[in-house]
């Protein structure tokens, strides 16, 4: 098992860096994407994604289940696709945030028992100003947690700014 965390903000780059790394696997490719289309924006954001990635990739949707996603096709062989963890931790606050830790704990050992490459992407959120309201506060500090313990489960770590990567942990690019 290969395990790699891929952060950076928004519009850093990271997705277009996972891709890649998931586009050099010489076997088949399944993204698990974990937004849901609530609004016009999203729905173009979505199709943006969609337009930018090969049409042979297998796509699972995974708004709030995204461990029993990565436990099902983290097989040998396999190269999974992680898009992305941030959507995925708003997802759960906005609807079931009782669950945030059983999921969380959920998602660390199916990462822990992947097999194959495990690409996870996620957003750095906390460098910007404390956010006003409760919720985005509570989000922003998840969010963080979330990335350490996902982070140290990985065998690599990369953070990607200005469409740069910059290796945190593990092995070469």
């Amino acid at each position: 098992m290969s395990a790699h965390l891929i952060l950076g903000g928004a519009r850093s780059g990271k997705s277009r860096f996972a891709q890649g790394i998931a586009e050099a696997h010489a076997g088949d490719i399944e993204l698990i994407v974990t937004a849901e289309i609530l609004d016009k924006e999203m729905r173009e954001r979505v199709a943006k994604h969609q337009a930018e990635r090969p049409a042979h990739w297998h796509v699972t949707e995974a708004p709030l289940d995204l461990p029993a996603a990565v436990a099902r096709l983290a097989q040998p062989g396999a190269c999974v696709l992680v898009d992305c963890l941030t959507l995925w931790l708003s997802n759960i606050l906005c609807t079931q945030p009782d669950t945030l830790e059983q999921r969380v704990q959920a998602l660390g050992t199916a990462i822990q028992a992947a097999q194959g490459q495990l690409l996870l992407v996620s957003n750095e959120v906390g460098w910007s100003i404390v956010p006003e309201n409760k919720l985005a506060r509570l989000f922003r500090d998840e969010q963080g947690r979330l990335n350490q313990r996902v982070a140290a489960l990985c065998d690599e770590v990369t953070l990607v700014a200005a469409g740069l990567p910059l290796r945190l942990k593990g092995g070469g690019v």
